[in-house]
């Protein structure tokens, strides 16, 4: 399989590409802490139906640690025991900001102030930013048809 177009080869969509990617590695170096990024990053790809975002949020977080419990449980984060009450906040918003379309209210208040008690005003902006932006790079992914499965963890860091 091979993706409809490579985005890093054209002017246009190269440099745009980087500074998507200058984006994501202003929020890494946020204080929003980096499981919960990734499990934000990972919920919102497997919703979008993200494959190359699956793979890379799923490799690159357990090259930072994380269970493959926790992994595997993302998509049932609800019915699962292994997240801290910050963290369900967190994937509560990300699944809200990244269904905006399926609920004409957007992201409910309850969710906002959940996540609210849980981070502070920097890392509520770094949440922000880290749906805003897995969102856009899932829809340029799935849009071309970006393959999954070859992801080295780091890869893009």
């Amino acid at each position: 399989m091979n993706a409809r177009l490579d985005l890093m080869a054209g002017p246009v969509a190269a440099k745009t590409m980087k500074h998507i990617i200058a984006a994501g590695k202003v929020l890494a170096e946020s204080t929003l802490p980096f499981a919960t990024q990734e499990l934000v990053k990972l919920r919102a790809s497997q919703i979008n139906g993200c494959a190359g975002c699956i793979d890379m949020h799923t490799k690159d977080a357990a090259a930072g640690g994380e269970t493959s419990v926790r992994l595997n449980l993302v998509a049932a984060w609800r019915e699962a025991t292994v997240f801290t009450e910050a963290e369900r906040a967190a994937l509560e918003l990300a699944e809200q900001g990244t269904r905006i379309a399926d609920a004409a209210g957007g992201v409910t208040d309850e969710a906002w102030a959940n996540a609210a008690k849980h981070y502070d005003e920097e890392q509520l902006a770094a949440l922000v930013c880290t749906i805003a932006l897995i969102n856009a790079f899932n829809r340029g992914n799935v849009i071309i048809q970006q393959p999954a499965g070859s992801y080295q963890p780091g890869q893009f860091a």
